[in-house]
């Protein structure tokens, strides 16, 4: 069996073989929501939120801002070991919203609440690029030096027409500059992008493999643009449905392998394809596959393609 750059048999580079190697088995996230808002809905950098936002199809139902961060992370472990019999760590995911729009003090008070539940060995902060500062990564840095910590960032897209479009309320600029002054502080960086958004064509797509492998970013995660009941961009897409790119499953996976070929094999990802419950969706692509479903189709297409990360990725 072929070794790839990152030391294993298979052909991508993967979070779980990440997480084996560096702690002996399996890490599972619980997430929380702590109930924090975002400033592309109070007005500091817009109002309505994105085009496409609505948080409540993303998060697990025991995610609630009323119930404390401990009792919300106990839920998650008792339903994640049920789920996942090897789950012995967890990694408490700060996930609705912006998880750093807060008072220093205050995020300190969270972030250390979460760590002091028995099994959680780490933290992921899921955020915005123009709500971080060197107050709040010099925070974060501390809890990096003993902990598992990343921060994640939605980048979405890598141009600024499409974030300003979607009403993303900061350009990619911005993303660039937090990703870079993030890793400075030593802190783990993830990534977020959607394909399918209105107005980008495949070539644009798959272009991106490039800017963000130029990039110091650790982690990344990928999303089929899925349009969600009674958002902007649902309205949007009933008056102007040739703008979109709705994937379906086989052409998406044919896509994500080109991607993928494209990408430094140094950055490990996290997810190929997001995963929303059908009644949140308008239309468009209805897979009806579950995550693991998508994956193992996506590992038997590179395979029956010979394609792996970084086949075509060329470092500058």
């Amino acid at each position: 069996m072929k070794t790839y750059h990152w030391g294993t048999g298979r052909r991508f580079n993967s979070l779980s073989d990440y997480f084996t190697r560096e702690f002996g088995g399996r890490v599972q996230k619980v997430s929380v929501n702590a109930g924090f808002t975002c400033p592309n809905r109070d007005g500091r950098s817009g109002r309505g939120g994105c085009t496409y936002c609505d948080s409540m199809a993303f998060s697990p139902s025991y995610c609630l801002s009323t119930v404390p961060v401990t009792d919300q992370i106990n839920q998650g472990i008792e339903f994640h070991r049920k789920r996942y019999r090897r789950a012995g760590k967890f990694l408490a995911y700060f996930q609705s919203y912006t998880n750093t729009y807060e008072r220093p003090e205050k995020l300190r008070e969270l972030y250390t609440e979460a760590l002091s539940v028995p099994g959680v060995i780490g933290l992921v902060i899921g955020t915005r690029p123009d709500c971080v500062d060197d107050d709040i990564l010099s925070l974060i840095a501390g809890f990096a030096k003993s902990h598992y910590v990343i921060v994640e960032y939605g980048i979405e897209s890598c141009y600024n027409r499409t974030l300003k479009e979607i009403n993303r309320g900061h350009d990619f600029e911005t993303s660039v500059a937090a990703i870079r002054n993030t890793a400075k502080y030593g802190i783990r960086v993830g990534g977020h992008i959607i394909f399918g958004l209105p107005g980008e064509g495949r070539g644009e797509m798959l272009a991106q493999a490039g800017i963000l492998s130029a990039l110091p970013l650790n982690n990344m995660k990928f999303h089929q643009l899925q349009i969600i009941k009674d958002t902007p961009m649902a309205r949007q897409y009933k008056d102007e449905p040739e703008k979109f790119t709705l994937f379906e499953p086989d052409e998406y996976l044919d896509f994500m392998v080109e991607f993928v070929e494209r990408l430094s094999p140094s950055i490990i990802i996290e997810r190929f394809a997001g995963e929303v419950p059908v009644r949140f969706l308008e239309g468009g692509a209805k897979w009806g596959l579950r995550s693991e479903q998508v994956l193992a189709l996506f590992e038997k297409k590179l395979e029956q393609r010979d394609g792996w990360q970084g086949k075509y990725f060329l470092k500058s």
